[in-house]
């Protein structure tokens, strides 16, 4: 079938079987096991998109060298606009390393075009079937999506002809670099003079404004060869950070992918501390943590009052970072099946959360006391927390709903995520992610790029009839925390209504053991 047109009904058999086949333009790709556990952008990035039209998702995330190579693992070709497939990781299935098939979760079609992952039945079947594959009636139009796909493609060509994807070093950089060295010198002048609450402050903001370089630096937008942003990546977020910046590619390629679903958006998934949607109230199954987040007394007493520690539970939020980067450096380091140019920056890596450990552990200690250490460290923690609020209030608010396979691009990356509107003075208090649609669109487009991006960005929304959302700080906080106080109170009200059903059952009870007295 390697010179034919390919079916639908045909490739569906194929991922049946096994095989991990994508459309790309009009070409049918088959993606051999090898490279999906060498894929550097991880797995999951590929398995979300087997038995769909992946070509924007593919061109945005790749450069041109890199798609010269995607073409080589064509098999046929298919008749567009492609009529997408559910993948099987979205309904649950997982090949394992025998070659089989394996039922992590169970999949409940929600009424629309909702699939989520719930724990599996322990009768759960052996294999998918052709209806596991089949997604639910869509009220999209295939052909409005494939016209907005098109004009996408038309715009990501005006963006790479307007030389967007060039970095400005000197111009964008060297103001970042000078910013840099300034927070670090004063941190350094403070700690020399023992004021060590001062030099906590801004060690705290040397490490929040560093993290923008590290996220330019794992989208491989800082000089476009992996490697080299890869080793600055490991240096900025490891060494200086005690971060590792694997973890953060690996988990912030899916979250683009399938930004805010509740079952594949690691970035939302936040139990038992934060739940953005009653959706989470199911105990769903997390496809890239491959755990239940489970929604227990623990969770639910949280989450009723998530609004109030908002802020409190994200001034912490990077103690969860260390949370997730060991446990995956540690995973990391017995996955055998892991890439060369893996295991080289795995190395790198581990020796850098020695370092950073080394010399920060050196500074707490030589505060003198313990509480001043341990104030030290708190505050320094504190002060790098900003970041996660400018982050989140890209998301928070913004949709939740699975709208299918059959959903552009473009259009989910723009229903999902808003901009954060500010002067551009104060722009690189948010390292220019505030303009996050744009950079959803483009996730390799040097950052200090985008503002010029988003007057494009903006123009294509208004032709294709999208919504540009964006809104200034203070609403922005406003309506996550509006969102954050409309899932506690559901979460009350149904307390309250399994109390009062509780109560009843009860009295009903005493009724009929007074009834059998009397």
């Amino acid at each position: 079938m390697t010179a034919t047109t390919w079916t639908r009904d045909a490739v569906a058999a194929e991922i049946l079987a096994g095989a991990h086949l994508l459309v790309y333009h009009d070409l049918l790709l088959r993606i051999p096991p090898k490279w999906l556990q060498n894929h550097p952008g991880g797995a999951l990035s590929i398995l979300h998109f087997v038995g769909r039209d992946a070509t924007d998702e593919i061109d945005s995330y790749h450069p041109d060298h890199v798609l010269d190579l995607v073409r080589r693992y064509k098999i046929g070709t298919v008749e567009l606009p492609w009529r997408p497939l559910v993948p099987p990781v979205m309904s649950g299935w997982v090949r394992t390393s025998s070659n089989a098939w394996s039922n992590e979760a169970q999949a409940v079609r929600s009424g629309g075009t909702q699939i989520l992952l719930v724990p599996k039945r322990p009768d759960a079947p052996d294999a998918p079937t052709r209806e596991t594959l089949e997604p639910p009636p869509s009220t999209l139009s295939l052909e409005d999506q494939a016209r907005h796909s098109a004009a996408y493609k038309v715009l990501h060509k005006r963006v790479r002809d307007a030389g967007l994807y060039d970095t400005r070093y000197i111009t964008g950089y060297g103001p970042d670099v000078l910013r840099y060295a300034l927070l670090a010198s004063i941190s350094v002048f403070a700690y020399w003079h023992r004021w060590f609450i001062t030099s906590a402050v801004f060690l705290g903001l040397f490490w929040q404004q560093l993290t923008f370089t590290a996220h330019d630096l794992g989208h491989v937008g800082v000089t476009h060869d992996w490697v080299i942003d890869r080793i600055l990546g490991i240096i900025i977020a490891d060494w200086i950070g005690g971060l590792s910046i694997g973890w953060w590619v690996s988990n912030h390629n899916v979250h683009h992918l399938v930004p805010n679903h509740p079952t594949h958006d690691p970035d939302i998934e936040h139990l038992p501390f934060i739940a953005i949607s009653p959706v989470f109230f199911d105990s769903i199954w997390s496809s890239y943590y491959k755990r239940t987040l489970h929604f227990d007394r623990f969770a639910k007493f949280f989450v009723q009052v998530q609004h109030r520690l908002f802020y409190v539970v994200l001034a912490l939020a990077r103690l969860n970072l260390y949370a997730n980067s060991y446990p995956f450096l540690l995973r990391q380091a017995f996955d055998t099946k892991r890439a060369r140019g893996g295991r080289w920056a795995w190395a790198l890596e581990v020796a850098g959360i020695v370092f950073f450990w080394t010399w920060f552990g050196r500074v707490v200690i030589n505060c003198g006391s313990w509480k001043t250490g341990l104030a030290y460290f708190i505050v320094s923690h504190i002060a790098a927390s900003p970041v996660h609020v400018q982050i989140v209030l890209s998301h928070f608010s913004m949709s939740t709903e699975d709208l299918g396979p059959t959903e552009s691009f473009a259009d989910r990356q723009m229903r999902t995520t808003t901009d954060v509107i500010c002067d551009e003075s104060v722009g690189w208090i948010h390292g220019g992610l505030q303009l996050q649609v744009t950079h959803h669109l483009f996730p390799r487009l040097p950052r200090h790029n985008l503002k010029a991006a988003s007057l494009l960005v903006k123009e294509f929304a208004r032709e294709q009839g999208l919504v540009y959302a964006e809104f200034g700080w203070i609403s922005g906080n406003q309506d996550v925390l509006g969102v954050l106080k409309g899932v506690a109170d559901q979460v009350k009200i149904i307390g309250k209504v399994a109390e009062a059903e509780a109560r009843e059952a009860v009295d009903r009870k005493l009724g009929l053991n007074s009834e059998k007295k009397a």
